[in-house]
């Protein structure tokens, strides 16, 4: 844009300002070809952004990233063996989907570790608990990411579409009028056509493995209560087990321009699943 007397306007000056008046010219004038080729310059000029985002992000792109590296302790080939339990309460989630992605990473694992159905005889227990999956932003995914595991606690609730037509600064549900108020219709139209669309997932992982004999874990958990409004209650939990725990969280996203969930399901449940059979 450039600075003109103090004011923002579009590299095309002053052709914008008239575009509602080509527009209605064009629809008088009676022509279904005029109308259309009228209708294709004001996309050519007001499009310019929609354009850039268009050609920038025509690509789907997906990220894995682990909030903290788990590093299990190395076994006997016959002990190699993980117990799976994923839950979700995310609708839009597909968990035997995703269940089939983690075998099969495990299969294609050359550590040597399987998948199998009884707990009683794996040497590892891994939980997925998959708290999110929805559009978002890339600095909502950074933040779920610092924030760690969380198990299946609240939610980080994603945000609709702002409210304001053509209010796009480069992810759907990030708001804010590009440029001020539309520095025209074509640039309005363009840039509802044209959204830079970023999902998220986000899975905690819990990985239990069964302590060698002889020996015990201990576990101490606070937990604080707020009982009134003018008192609170902390309670202190001990416990002994014959597990290890390790916990970490993954946060994939998937970004492309007009990205429709269908399309990104698949590319991130599989970037997930590797990142959870890296853990072995």
């Amino acid at each position: 844009m450039d600075k003109v007397s103090g004011e923002s306007r579009s590299p095309f000056y002053p052709f914008d300002t008239r575009i509602w008046e080509i527009v209605v010219k064009a629809i008088n004038l009676g022509s279904g070809v005029n109308l259309a080729a009228m209708l294709t310059t004001l996309f050519l000029l007001g499009g310019c952004a929609a354009t850039t985002v268009a050609l920038s992000k025509k690509d789907l792109d997906v990220q894995a990233n682990t909030s903290t590296a788990i590093f299990v302790d190395p076994v006997a080939k016959n002990d190699r063996t993980v117990y799976l339990d994923v839950r979700s309460g995310v609708s839009e989630f597909d968990r035997r989907a995703f269940s089939q992605f983690v075998k099969q990473q495990f299969a294609a694992n050359d550590s040597g570790y399987r998948i199998v159905d009884d707990p009683d005889q794996a040497r590892f227990q891994m939980l997925a608990y998959v708290l999110n999956l929805e559009k978002a932003s890339p600095s909502a995914a950074q933040a779920a990411l610092q924030q760690g595991y969380y198990g299946a606690g609240e939610r980080m609730a994603g945000v609709g579409v702002g409210a304001v037509i053509g209010a796009n600064s480069g992810h759907t549900w990030q708001g804010g009028v590009l440029g001020g108020v539309a520095a025209s219709g074509a640039t309005v139209v363009a840039n509802a056509l044209v959204k830079d669309v970023t999902y998220m997932l986000v899975c905690d992982i819990s990985i239990r493995e069964k302590a060698g004999a002889g020996v015990l874990v201990r576990k101490d958990t606070q937990i604080d209560m707020r009982v009134s409004d003018t008192g609170s209650s902390q309670q202190r939990v001990s416990q002994v087990s014959d597990k290890k725990e390790y916990r970490t969280r993954i946060v994939t996203t998937a970004n492309k321009v007009n990205l429709k969930l269908e399309e990104a399901q698949t590319p991130m449940f599989d970037k997930t699943a590797y990142a959870m059979a890296g853990f072995f």
